[in-house]
């Protein structure tokens, strides 16, 4: 099954089933990015690191590892961020 995630402000064809981690590094998006500006990509695919923090639907801090996609799922990486 198709679901469309929309990841800061793009609309994305995912999988069901499939991890936002995956997602992004499927699309080829970091999820943040270092304080030097280097893209941060997930590293232990299990929660462990925090490298793949992103926002979802207004909640910061979610690790995209362990998030599975969803219809309609509105996430905005550090790249996006309007911090």
């Amino acid at each position: 099954m198709k679901l469309t995630v929309v990841i800061d402000g793009r609309r994305c064809e995912a999988h069901d089933g499939q991890s936002l981690a995956a997602l992004l590094w499927a699309l080829k998006l970091p999820a943040r990015r270092s304080v030097s500006g280097e893209p941060r990509l997930p590293w232990c695919g299990m929660g462990i690191c925090g490298e793949c923090r992103v926002a979802v639907d207004g909640r910061d801090g979610v690790l995209a590892c362990l998030t599975p996609c969803r219809d309609g799922q509105q996430v905005q990486t550090q790249r996006g961020a309007r911090r």
